[in-house]
C-alpha cells in the first residue's frame, strides 16, 4: 500500500528510530554472574519479563526495570545487586539512532507532523530525540500516558492530544507485541512494520513491511 496519505505519522522510539541496547548491555553487566552458554537465554527471559512489567499499572520506567532484572536474576539463578538497575538505566540516554534514521526522518519530518509514543520517561526521552535531529511535532511518554504500550490507553492519550481518529495516525513500529497488535485492534488502517530481525513479520495485522526507514518516504508518497 504506497501513496499513504495520514495526517500524522506516529512513531515507536526504542528498537524502532533507536538502537535498543537493553541486551548488550545487560551482557556486559551479568558477563561475570552468568556463563557464556545462558546469556541468550537470561538476555529473553529479561527482555519477556520487561513486557510482563508494562502491562499493569503504571510505575516508573526504573521500576520496570528493576522488576524485569529481579525476577530475571531469580528465574536463572543469578544475584541481583543492587546497583544493577541503575547501571542499564544510566544507559538508555546514550543509545544512537539506527544508521537509516536520520536522514530519511528528515525528509518525511519535511511534509507531515511526526509524532512520538514511547514507552519513556518525560526527563528520559529528550535525549533520545535530539539524537534523531529530525523535527517532532509532538512526544508523548507512558508516563503522561499513565500506561506503556501495549495498553490501549497510551495509545488513547495520543489520540486524545492529537484530537485525531485512528485511520488519521500511520504508526511506524518495528514490533508488533508492543504496538503493531494494538494499532491494529484501535483501528489504525495504516501502519508500517520496520523489519529490524528481532520479531517476524505477521501479515493477520495488515502491516506494510519496510527493511528500515529508509522505506519510509516511498510509502508516504515521497
Amino acid at each position: 500500500m504506497a501513496g499513504l496519505r495520514p495526517k500524522y505519522i506516529s512513531f515507536d522510539c526504542y528498537g524502532t528510530l533507536i538502537n535498543f541496547e537493553m541486551a548488550p548491555v545487560a551482557r556486559t553487566l551479568y558477563a561475570d554472574r552468568v556463563a557464556a552458554e545462558a546469556m541468550d537465554r537470561f538476555t529473553a527471559d529479561f527482555s519477556a519479563y520487561r513486557l510482563d512489567e508494562v502491562l499493569g499499572a503504571w510505575k516508573p520506567y526504573r521500576d520496570v526495570v528493576e522488576g524485569a532484572l529481579r525476577r530475571t536474576c531469580a528465574k536463572n539463578g543469578v544475584e541481583y545487586r543492587d546497583s544493577d538497575t541503575a547501571t542499564v538505566y544510566a544507559a538508555v540516554p546514550t543509545w544512537r539512532p539506527h544508521a537509516d534514521v536520520v536522514e530519511p526522518l528528515k525528509r518525511v519530518a519535511a511534509e507531515y507532523p511526526l509524532v512520538i509514543l514511547s514507552n519513556s520517561m518525560v526527563d528520559l526521552i529528550p535525549h533520545s530525540v535530539e539524537k534523531l535531529e529530525a523535527p517532532f511535532h509532538a512526544v508523548y511518554t507512558a508516563e503522561e500516558a499513565q500506561a506503556y504500550k501495549p495498553r490501549m490507553q497510551a495509545f488513547e492519550y495520543m489520540l486524545d492530544q492529537l484530537g485525531c481518529n485512528p485511520e488519521d495516525m500511520l504508526h511506524v513500529s518495528s514490533s508488533f507485541r508492543y504496538d503493531q497488535m494494538t494499532a491494529y485492534d484501535m483501528g489504525i488502517k495504516m501502519k508500517a512494520f520496520v523489519d529490524r530481525g528481532h520479531e517476524p513479520v505477521n501479515p493477520y495485522y495488515e502491516v506494510n513491511v519496510i527493511p528500515s526507514i529508509a522505506g519510509l518516504p516511498g510509502l508516504v508518497g515521497l
